[in-house]
């Protein structure tokens, strides 16, 4: 097993400062860009943005232990900052995954005023074998969705599934694929720093993000200035207990949900209290595990899965999921009712169109010190459905790694330097309990923030002015202001 010192290279090999090649950026049709959250009214701002945007690539090793051997091409952006004569360096961004892209990142948040960019120039990437870097694919299996109950013998057949996908992706390009893990990822980073001749570059990262941004601290403590990571990993890459953590969380929320939908029976019908709300999504999700629906207008089956995956989402989404719920007690088709149809003609929850399903599988995989075996996932699974009989339904039932062959690799994190963490409480994705245990192994300063919006921070004005003051001064908080819960459609109050 690898660790985080594994494969230091050859310092003389990597002395000679790399140069970033700079050309023409790509073209985005109004689409693309629609398709990554952007609005009608910010179409024009991002093309602006993109006019004084530079793009380039930077070759680094594919292999650190072998700094001379084979290159790959980093995708990196750079929007320099708007304050030149107060320019206080170069920030690196990641949005997540892992197999995110970040290629967009400055502009995004340029173009929703988060306000990073004023005295620091913003640096977005796409991560080795990610997006416009060098990277390979995988088939891509669908058998582990199939409507209806999830019984041990079809398990079994996703898992044997699982593991031959798995096999193949790996024997496809071994020498590629192994060298997908966190700390080269890192170690680009780093490399990205030196040529763009900066002594010390900042961060910032979300979710899979702040893993990243953990173990870059931790490999250059001394190249890294200021670092603010919002919905924290924990200090974990065991996926199995990163599943136990967020099976609890979503339950919590699913909770918080049934509790807000009680206070407004008069408009859902669901119950007048939160165990009677319970009671009747759980009942939701039964009868539909045993008697799927299928819309003629939606490209999905309405199963106990689909059930469970909303009852886990937002506080944002709570009025159309209440509705949703509403609906499906008297549905039959053959078209979906307006909030079924609102709710789950879209993307599936928690989906980004920009994520590389094989670069995702192989990050994790490669550093997954988890269980890999049949028998521990589906007996946690049977555990699961019996604690959360709603939510459970929703989490896996099969180790996603199961079958991959290649090397584990060890992360080892380490304390030191100015560092922001920021949690939310009752977030799912990111369990505010990994926050904190982050905190714990790494130090640095805990952010609580009151909401359940996966990476709200940044998109929260209040909070963005918190994130840019730190940035630009060092001035440290430990609270935000979070994203609000929804407007109701009734006054609360039982009806």
């Amino acid at each position: 097993m690898g660790s985080l010192a594994a494969g230091t290279p050859a310092v003389a090999e990597l002395d000679r400062r790399p140069a970033v090649v700079w050309r023409e950026c790509p073209e985005y049709s109004d689409d693309e860009l629609r398709s990554r959250g952007l609005r009608e009214e910010e179409l024009a701002a991002f093309r602006q943005l993109l006019g004084r945007t530079e793009c380039g690539t930077l070759a680094v090793p594919l292999d650190y232990a072998d700094p001379g051997g084979q290159q790959i091409s980093i995708a990196l952006t750079r929007l320099k900052a708007t304050d030149q004569e107060h320019r206080l360096g170069s920030m690196v961004l990641n949005p997540g995954g892992p197999g995110g892209s970040g290629y967009l990142m400055p502009l995004e948040l340029a173009v929703k005023g988060a306000g990073l960019g004023g005295r620091y120039d913003l640096i977005g990437f796409d991560p080795r074998g990610v997006g416009r870097s060098t990277k390979v694919a995988c088939a891509d299996g669908q058998g582990d969705r199939r409507p209806g109950p999830v019984t041990e013998a079809w398990a079994r057949e996703v898992y044997a599934e699982t593991a031959e996908r798995n096999r193949e992706c790996a024997a496809s390009d071994p020498a590629f694929l192994g060298q997908l893990t966190t700390a080269n990822v890192a170690r680009d980073i780093d490399r990205i720093r030196a040529a763009l001749d900066e002594r010390k570059i900042s961060f910032f990262g979300v979710s899979w993000g702040t893993w990243l941004g953990a173990v870059l601290r931790s490999l250059f403590p001394g190249k890294v200035e200021r670092m603010w990571l919002d919905s924290v990993a924990p200090p974990t890459s065991r996926t199995d207990r990163a599943t136990e953590l967020r099976a609890g969380a979503t339950d919590r929320e699913f909770r918080r949900m049934a509790a807000w939908i009680a206070d407004r029976d008069g408009t859902y019908g669901l119950g007048t209290s939160r165990e009677q709300v319970m009671a009747t999504v759980e009942k939701l999700r039964r009868s539909f595990d045993a008697e799927p629906l299928t819309f003629s207008d939606l490209d999905l089956t309405v199963d106990g899965a689909v059930i469970a995956d909303v009852a886990g989402r937002p506080g944002f989404a709570w009025p159309d999921v209440a509705q949703l719920f509403k609906e499906l007690l008297t549905a039959e088709g053959p078209s979906a009712p307006p909030a079924v149809r609102k709710v789950l003609g879209g993307p599936p929850s928690g989906a980004a169109a920009s994520t590389d399903r094989t670069a995702n599988r192989a990050f994790h995989c490669n550093e997954d010190q988890g269980s890999r075996s049949f028998e521990a996932a589906w007996n946690a699974y049977r555990k699961r459905m019996k604690r959360y009989p709603v939510t459970g339904r929703a989490t896996p039932f099969v180790p996603m790694c199961a079958g991959w062959p290649l090397p584990v690799q060890e992360t080892r994190l380490r304390g030191g330097g100015s560092l922001m963490l920021s949690g939310h409480l009752y977030e799912t994705l990111s369990p505010y309990e990994g926050t904190v245990a982050m905190h714990e192994a790494i130090g640095g300063t805990l952010v609580t923030i009151d909401d359940d919006v996966h990476g709200s921070a940044i998109r929260t004005p209040g909070c963005a002015a918190k994130i840019v003051d730190y940035f630009e001064t060092g001035r440290r908080t430990r609270t935000c202001p979070g994203a609000p819960l929804p407007a109701s459609t009734e006054t609360p109050g039982r009806g």
